[in-house]
This record gives structure tokens, C-alpha cells and sequence, in this order.
């Protein structure tokens, strides 16, 4: 169904809903270019929640996210530079499953979090003709993200070579009140 909902001139937002919380579904979904991915069983409020949040999201939210790898086990994508659309692959990216304990979990999302909006605002500008690729490894008890955004990066200088590029001085000396 996903598939012929992308294919209209303007596709609509999709919430998807399911029992099936597996990898491979939600991989689907982000395939499917699913706006959100909801398992069941839910309160009804936290729906509402989710369809107001979805129909309150600007335009630049519904962007396409690129799938260039669906497999459980290595997911990469390719987004625009939009901080709406970092927040849907934030929510898709914390669904996998992974074999940590949920306080490493909430370090890592957080952490992934930051890493993806900084690579979004500072190197992608939040220009949403831009893209970020986003990979993440998974195996057994480790997670492995790796983030590039559109900017060149930082250039490796010789050893001992300070990034301003400003002449070494010999710091004053200490000078004692009376």
C-alpha cells in the first residue's frame, strides 16, 4: 500500500500502525516513506498526539528519505538537510532493535540525536537540497553510526600545527599583587 501511496504526484503523510514491531517492517516503513511507525497496543491519546504533531509539521517534514540499505542489521540512508525530517529518522533509527540496556539506549539516541542535527544545521546549513548520509551498523551488544554531511570537514595539518593558525607565544609571566 505504501508503494502506491508514494507513486501519486503529491503523496500524503502516512502513520504507519501495526502489530508487527520486527526490523523488517519498520524498514519497510521508511522504505515506504511512512511519516511515522506505531505499534500497537497504544493509548489513544498518544495518537492524537502523533496525528497533530504530523499535520502541525511544515512541508519540508515530508521530504523523501533515500533508503540505500534496508537490512536489519545495516540501515543507510540518505535525507535532506531538515530538522523535521532528522526528527522522523531519529524516531525510525531508536525503533531497531538492539541488545543494550535501555540506559546505554537512551545515551546512544541522545547522542545520535545531536550528531544528526549538527551534521543537518551546521554542515547541511538546514538547506533541504542538501543531504546527509546516516549508516548504522548493528550487531550483537554494539551500534555503529556514522553521520556525513555535505560539508568538506576538518583538514588533518601537520603534527603540532594548532587549527587558528595563529604564531606560538610564551605565555606572560605570572605577575603577583601586592
Amino acid at each position: 500500500m505504501l508503494a502506491q501511496v508514494g507513486n501519486l504526484a503529491v503523496p500524503p503523510r502516512v502513520l504507519m500502525i501495526t502489530a508487527d514491531d520486527t526490523p523488517e517492517t519498520l524498514l519497510r516503513a521508511v522504505r515506504g516513506q511512512a511519516d511515522r511507525f506505531i505499534t500497537k497496543p497504544f493509548a489513544p491519546d498518544a495518537i492524537l498526539e502523533v496525528i497533530d504533531d504530523v499535520l502541525k509539521a511544515p512541508p519540508a517534514a515530508a521530504l523523501p528519505i533515500k533508503v540505500v540499505s534496508a537490512r536489519p542489521d545495516w540501515v543507510e540512508l540518505v535525507a535532506p538537510c531538515s530538522l523535521r525530517v532528522a526528527d522522523r529518522i531519529q524516531g525510525f533509527m531508536m525503533r531497531l532493535e538492539a541488545d543494550l540496556p535501555e540506559d546505554v539506549r537512551e545515551s546512544v539516541g541522545q547522542a545520535f540525536r545531536e550528531l544528526l542535527s549538527n551534521a543537518v544545521e551546521w554542515g547541511g546549513k538546514l538547506d533541504p537540497t542538501r543531504t546527509v548520509r546516516i549508516s548504522c551498523l548493528r550487531a550483537r551488544r554494539m551500534l555503529l553510526y556514522r553521520i556525513t554531511d555535505p560539508r568538506r570537514g576538518f583538514r588533518h595539518r601537520a603534527p603540532g600545527a594548532l587549527g587558528d593558525q595563529q604564531p606560538r607565544r610564551q605565555p606572560a609571566p605570572a605577575r603577583l599583587r601586592p
